[in-house]
């Protein structure tokens, strides 16, 4: 099989350490024969056993991921863990007994041990009470499963699927050239288009781009402009939006790429790759905690979930009670708010419900729980379970066609795609005891490029911002500090076809979030609550995630994927960490919160339950699998389990969508990073515009919070570069 649209890294593990690596992941995933002689109609299931990771050449592909394309700060442990198996002292070091032969000399490399028994030490390394062998485990498991379960063929095909029953990309959007072919935003995106400016054209047709806007430009590839915007998601963009209309020249600089609706493959692995920070590869460095982050031009928002949820009143009159900051309790927020959610027409309600909201709304009203619907910036009809792999109707509204759209239109700026930020240009004033900002280094391809401007705004997300801002020079301690990640883990639940929801209805299907349940957001007085919500899961990620206790029963359970519905607790977190990524990311779940998320997790196996599950399970590695009865009684067994174990020992998927905190801001410079206004602390001229400025987590999806913060720092930016503001002024 072919591995999508990428260009791999080249494999350079040594032979032994692939004979290591072959041998986990065909223990993972070997050829199996079918269960059942005859039980498949349409060859399906038998190609789906039959085809081992080998077989789809996932061991080579893995190699190459290894060799540059994954960071992460213990790579080189992996390495070593794969050699050690390719030894027999080593293997025995780390498998322990089961490695051992029963002939002379007895001890034997990972791959010679029979098949059987290295199930039996997976199983054990995912049970571990040593962190390294847990590490292990997880890093390689979800290795092999993000790659075999993502891999497509030429035809975009791959061996699992049929069994799983799933259709690969959106169904309607599959052939281009049919009548029911609709690109919504093809008239948005002609004109972000038009603002793209990509560094790699000849220097002098960029030149006369650049003049022919208003922008000065020197001999050495420098460029002069008002503003610079480091980042192009939902921070990013607002601010370039309204300073660009007010008629100031505004360059935006993506480290990703562009990807037009049009173009979009809605393959798991391509949509990866092309849209997700880290190809989708991001772990803490203890590999205990699962992150996902956009990274392309319109960043979260391309790929994000739709949830479009108001900053909550409580968390408003903390912000600003607690901690001193005005601008939340004020009517200027209150606009905010309002321009946001119009500019992205956000609206609650939808014509046709998905499988898993289904299921999580009938569960909570089954058990008298709160259950609401979850305002989104999509319309009622827009039923698409693809949008986590970039919307292509273009009837979400992302900034690529709401604000970036708007740069375009206003003819005063550019996006510069596949650019980097090097770092923040600054200088101190004459015989004054201040420090400005004067440009930016960008990195595009093979060249370095300055570009003079009067302010910068750093919108690089809460994990890229702080190491822009440490690179650039600057000392706050809080830069990098007090990362907050609404840590999130899942139940789920089987629903067989001829059980409800109606046989028709598939897990991947309809919109990814329609409804919620506020466990505890509201009613916990602290205002640190838990709220419940369904994923997005495709076979990638469902692999990722689904518990392995023997190849045959991993199996199986990959065949119930499109009947399988999940609800993942998140809570808003006080437990915090440092981002400092690509180098490290660290991060500690608090005992508050991991008991709260317990509680969440309780409630969702009764959901689940009460909706009319089969069978249902969690994510931890002991990979549970409960009959509900009609007493309930196996359900509360697992409940009161759930209770009894923990979820900071790396035995559960931890997962986060939602990165915050790490440059916070605050009334003073001893407790935050940024001002009120957005602006550094340390250097005039400087502001953060993501999710990185929020003072603690926020409890709820936070497009529309980071979107209004932003928009109030534009309106700040305005006032200084004396512009005419719109709505809101802090």
């Amino acid at each position: 099989m072919e591995n999508g649209d990428v260009k791999t890294h080249a494999n350079l593990l040594t032979k032994r350490m692939m004979e290591s690596l072959t041998a986990v992941c065909d223990t993972l995933l070997p050829s199996l024969d079918l269960p059942v002689a005859g039980d498949d109609d349409d060859g399906g299931l038998s190609e789906f056993y039959a085809t081992s990771a080998s077989m789809s050449a996932t061991p080579d592909h893995i190699g190459g991921l290894l060799c540059g394309r994954v960071k992460h700060p213990l790579m080189w442990l992996l390495s070593l863990g794969l050699w050690l198996l390719s030894t027999s002292y080593g293997t025995f070091a780390l498998c322990g007994r089961r490695s051992l032969s029963t002939r002379f000399p007895y001890l034997q490399k990972f791959s010679e041990v029979e098949r059987k028994k290295r199930e039996e030490i997976i199983v054990a390394w995912s049970l571990s009470s040593l962190s390294l062998l847990k590490m292990l485990y997880s890093s390689l498991k979800y290795l092999t499963m993000r790659v075999y379960f993502t891999q497509v063929s030429q035809n975009n095909t791959n061996p699992a699927w049929k069994a799983m029953g799933y259709c690969g990309p959106d169904p309607n959007f599959i052939d281009q050239s049919q009548p029911k072919w609709k690109d919504s935003a093809s008239e948005s995106e002609d004109l972000l288009r038009s603002a793209l400016l990509h560094m790699d054209s000849p220097r002098d047709v960029v030149a006369q781009m650049l003049l022919g806007a208003g922008f000065s430009t020197s001999r050495d590839v420098s460029v002069t402009c008002d503003v610079v915007v480091v980042g192009s998601g939902c921070g990013g963009s607002v601010v370039a939006g309204v300073l660009a209309k007010a008629g100031h020249k505004v360059f935006v600089i993506e480290k990703g790429s562009y990807s037009p609706s049009s173009q979009l493959t809605l393959l798991e692995g391509p949509a990866n790759r092309a849209m997700y920070e880290g190809d989708g590869f991001i772990a803490a460095d203890d590999v205990r905690t699962l992150f996902l982050a956009g990274s392309s031009v319109g960043g979260g928002s391309t790929i994000n979930w739709s949830a479009s949820v108001r900053t909550p009143d409580h968390v408003r009159r903390e912000w600003c009670d607690r901690l001193g900051l005005k601008l939340f309790c004020s009517k200027a927020y209150d606009d905010a708010l309002d321009v946001v959610c119009e500019r992205m027409r956000v609206q609650c309600g939808v014509e046709e419900e998905g499988f898993s909201n289904m299921i999580l709304r009938k569960g909570c009203e089954e058990l008298g729980l709160p259950v609401a619907d979850v305002p989104r910036n999509a319309p009622p009809d827009h039923y698409c379970g693809w949008c986590h792999l970039g919307c292509k109707s273009g009837m979400k509204k992302s900034t690529k066609i709401t604000w970036l759209a708007d740069v375009a239109d206003s003819g005063n700026g550019f996006i510069l795609p596949c650019c980097k930020a090097v770092r923040i240009l600054h200088h101190k004033i004459k015989g004054h005891n201040r420090t400005v900002a004067s440009g930016v280094v960008v990195e595009c391809g093979d060249k370095e490029i300055t570009i003079a401007s009067k302010m910068i705004v750093v919108a690089c997300g809460a994990l890229n911002t702080p190491r822009l801002l440490k690179r650039s020079g600057l000392k706050n301690a809080h830069i990098g500090k007090h990362l907050h990640i609404h840590p999130a883990v899942m139940a789920w639940g089987y629903f067989p076809p001829s059980r409800w929801p109606e046989e028709s209805k598939r897990s991947y299907e309809g919109g990814i979030i329609t409804a919620m349940c506020p466990l505890s957001t509201y009613s916990d007085s602290s205002g640190y609550g838990t709220l419940l919500q369904t994923p997005a899961l495709h076979p990638g990620m469902f692999a990722t995630a689904t518990p392995w206790r023997s190849a045959v029963d991993f199996r199986e359970r990959m065949t119930r994927f499109s009947r399988t519905a999940h609800v993942f607790a998140l809570v808003r977190d006080k437990g915090s960490g440092t981002a400092d990524y690509p180098e490290s990311v660290t991060y500690r779940m608090d005992e508050e919160d991991e008991g709260k998320l317990k509680q969440g997790l309780e409630a969702a196996l009764r959901i689940l339950a009460g909706a009319g599950a089969e069978e249902v399970g969690t994510q931890h590695a002991v990979g549970e699998r409960i009959k509900v009865g009609g007493d309930g009684r196996g359900v509360e067994e697992l409940v009161r389990e759930v209770r009894r174990r923990g979820l900071r020992d790396g035995r559960t998927l931890v997962s986060s969508a939602h990165q915050m905190g790490s440059c916070r801001m605050a009334a003073v410079a001893r407790e935050g990073a940024v001002s009120p206004q957005g602006e550094t602390w340390e250097v005039e001229g400087i502001y953060v515009a993501d999710t990185s400025v929020f003072p603690t987590a926020l409890g709820v999806n936070p497009m529309v919070t980071v979107q209004a913060i932003a928009y109030c720092t534009a309106q700040t930016i305005l006032q200084v570069l004396g512009g005419k503001t719109e709505v809101c002024t802090t």
